[in-house]
């Protein structure tokens, strides 16, 4: 509990640092990070032990953060689609190699190509929402939002589930997750929301949607909880208690940004058709 402690007080001022006054670019870069260590943690959870194809995943969710930052911020980029690169390298090779394995010892099962596409561009490219919100208008803002909303809606649902919950057992996946703890991450999740937005109006003298950022909230607050599900039920299946153990007491990058791969690109979608900063 106390590396736990430790590690949420150093990381997460580090985040909130970087995402509301470095430019998008170092924001990128983690975001880089982050992606391609997840993918390397999905593979090994997924039991792939071919080295080509884990390097080849990897590499293709390293590359997508950064194209999606380039085509948004570098004017020569703009209205290209080289984020199709990564996609098409992850076409290609993989399958390449996985043909000629076909029939010998060291044939490469097609769950373990799967879990390659899943991992190299599934993952990197829900994870790169997170830049696409930085590099928006007010999109110090934007980004804080979707990764604080993660955080809060995990941190409501714990706590209302240890001191309230009752009716537990809703879903096999996670057992000792309670109905009233699913509810009070909801309701965190809108509240933290309306929050958010006036202290950005205050701070920034902008005028912000209320109605918008609830429904953001309470969107923002299903996928993040949708994402710790999904996430958990892939542990369960493969036996695996966690992704890595690169943040003590947290686990691997996946662990603790599982939840992000589902809420980003839904606050990145909100941020797009809906009136809230």
């Amino acid at each position: 509990m106390a590396k736990r402690i430790l590690v949420a007080v150093i990381f997460v001022p580090l985040l909130i640092w970087t995402m509301l006054f470095l430019p998008a670019i170092v924001w990128t870069l983690v975001v880089t990070f982050i992606a391609a260590v997840a993918a390397f943690e999905f593979l090994r959870a997924m039991k792939v032990t071919d080295r080509r194809l884990i390097g080849w995943t990897v590499a293709a969710a390293a590359l997508i953060p950064l194209l999606c930052w380039a085509e948004n911020t570098v004017g020569e980029l703009e209205h290209y689609n080289y984020i199709y690169f990564p996609v098409l390298l992850l076409l290609i090779f993989p399958f390449f190699h996985s043909i000629g394995t076909f029939g010998r010892e060291n044939e490469v099962p097609v769950a373990h190509l799967m879990s390659c596409y899943f991992a190299g561009v599934v993952l990197p490219l829900a994870l790169a929402a997170l830049v696409e919100l930085k590099c928006m208008e007010h999109g110090r803002y934007l980004v804080l939002l979707a990764v604080l909303m993660a955080f809060v809606t995990d941190a409501g649902a714990y706590f209302v589930g240890v001191f309230f919950g009752k009716h537990r057992g809703i879903t096999a996946v996670s057992p000792n997750k309670s109905l009233e703890g699913y509810i009070g991450g909801f309701v965190t999740g809108v509240l933290f929301a309306l929050a958010y937005g006036l202290v950005v109006q205050a701070v920034e003298q902008v005028e912000v949607s209320l109605p918008g950022l609830a429904v953001c909230g309470f969107l923002g607050a299903l996928a993040t909880e949708m994402g710790d599900l999904a996430f958990s039920y892939v542990k369960r299946q493969m036996g695996v208690k966690d992704y890595g153990h690169l943040l003590p007491g947290h686990g691997g990058m996946l662990d603790r940004f599982d939840s992000m791969i589902f809420c980003g690109p839904v606050i990145l979608l909100c941020a797009a058709v809906l009136p809230m900063l």
